[in-house]
């Protein structure tokens, strides 16, 4: 087992005191946006040997792939950490975005390579070959968008703004009239694909008319039965003015986490993340394509490609618990699941699920690892890497603990 120390990004929608906070350590007074565990090149965790070398995690797996994957995971994912965790810390919106599927990531990522595209160009979409499918579990209340709503939910919402401006003697806007037109279209999947496609083609022309709606709407204009819905809108174009993410908003199922409540996010589902703390877990990929919410890059052509165009609802993990006192989350991808693990002091262990290979991060009190080789103690705050040929390992309270300690571990989803 290796402790690890993991790589924080400094997005500017991060908080500047949320993942401080859960880790117990002081604020650095920037945002903290992303905490990275695991072997992703673009910011791999570092591995800490026994006798103090330190070794990016990726570097260390190439090494010895079958040693620290084990043959199933090779077998089935390749020479890599099949997953990504992450603490992600929201304090504003993030992108409107979707990801690929896997044969989606591999054609648009050898397509780029072929025509010559930096790997860091910011108008690349595909980082690397992989998909992305991921799942957050909410540490927080936690505001996300996350799929369309049925056409004719949407359409409703779109017609009460149209009356509430006609009733305020505002002018209706051309693009509400002719997006609720699209709404109406009997084939559904065609109705909620014109009507994306014609609030991300609006581009800067959107911004007149969602000012026009958000001044009406700021000025007490009523908002039931679409309160919800309308408020969020609102939230969103404080941080992204004008966007046209403002107008998409009203298309996707507004969803309110409670802590510990779980959804998960297979490709082609549009999402934005608006606020909350949570533990992302994801498979190991960078491949995101936005529509808005963002002053990234934005290809809408490739994204329309790329965006499963049918109702959802929201698509929640509920816990599994087993014999030995584990509590798992276990969505449909094999690429991962996730334990919950909470000892009082004096429990009794608590196997670690582990398929191939695991991390774990401890987010109070303290705990041991101990496995048949080796055992690593690990405070608050700190993570590890755990090789498959480690296995089975157990979790302890550490002696003499007068806390509850509480840690998350990431292993594959294979042999569910």
């Amino acid at each position: 087992m290796y402790q690890i120390e993991n790589v924080l990004r400094p997005y500017a929608w991060g908080s500047t005191t949320a993942i401080a906070g859960l880790l117990g350590r002081p604020a650095s007074g920037d945002p903290e946006a992303e905490l990275w565990i695991g072997a992703h090149p673009d910011s791999p965790s570092t591995a800490i040997h026994p006798n103090g070398v330190t070794q990016p995690l990726d570097a260390l797996i190439a090494s010895d792939p079958v040693h620290f994957l084990g043959p199933e995971s090779l077998a089935e994912f390749g020479p890599r950490l099949p997953f990504l965790t992450k603490l992600l810390a929201a304090e504003q919106p993030l992108s409107l975005q979707v990801h690929p599927s896997l044969q989606q990531a591999r054609e648009g990522f050898a397509r780029e390579n072929a025509e010559g595209i930096a790997a860091d160009a910011a108008h690349r979409n595909y980082r690397d070959d992989n998909h992305k499918p991921e799942m957050i579990f909410a540490l927080t209340p936690f505001e996300a968008l996350c799929g369309f709503r049925p056409a004719a939910e949407s359409k409703a919402t779109f017609e009460h703004l149209a009356q509430v401006l006609d009733s305020a003697a505002a002018r209706v806007p051309d693009i509400i009239t002719e997006v609720i037109a699209d709404l109406g279209q009997p084939d559904e999947s065609a109705a909620l694909r014109a009507a994306f496609q014609r609030l991300l083609q609006a581009g800067a022309d959107a911004a007149q008319p969602i000012e026009e709606i958000v001044a009406v709407l700021s000025s007490g204009a009523p908002q039931e039965p679409h309160a919800d819905t309308l408020t969020a809108m609102l939230e969103i174009n404080q941080a992204f003015p004008g966007d046209p993410g403002v107008l998409v908003s009203l298309l996707l199922n507004h969803v309110s986490l409670e802590p510990g409540e779980v959804v998960y996010l297979p490709a082609g589902n549009v999402h934005a993340y608006l606020r909350g703390l949570g533990v992302e877990v994801m498979a190991s990929s960078d491949n995101v394509l936005r529509g808005g919410l963002t002053p990234k890059h934005v290809d809408v052509p490739e994204l329309l490609k790329t965006v499963r165009f049918e109702a959802l609802g929201v698509p929640r993990v509920d816990v599994s618990g087993t014999e030995f006192g584990q509590e798992l989350y276990r969505p449909p991808f094999k690429e991962f699941q996730l334990q919950r693990i909470e000892l009082e002091p004096g429990a009794v262990p608590v196997p670690l699920a582990q398929n191939g290979p695991a991390v774990v991060v401890v987010v109070a009190g303290a705990m041991v690892l101990d496995s048949p080789k080796s055992d690593l103690r690990l405070e608050r705050g700190a993570a590890a890497f755990i090789p498959d040929i480690e296995a089975p390992v157990n979790v302890h309270p550490v002696q003499g603990a007068t806390e509850t300690s509480i840690a998350f571990a990431v292993t594959t989803g294979l042999g569910n």
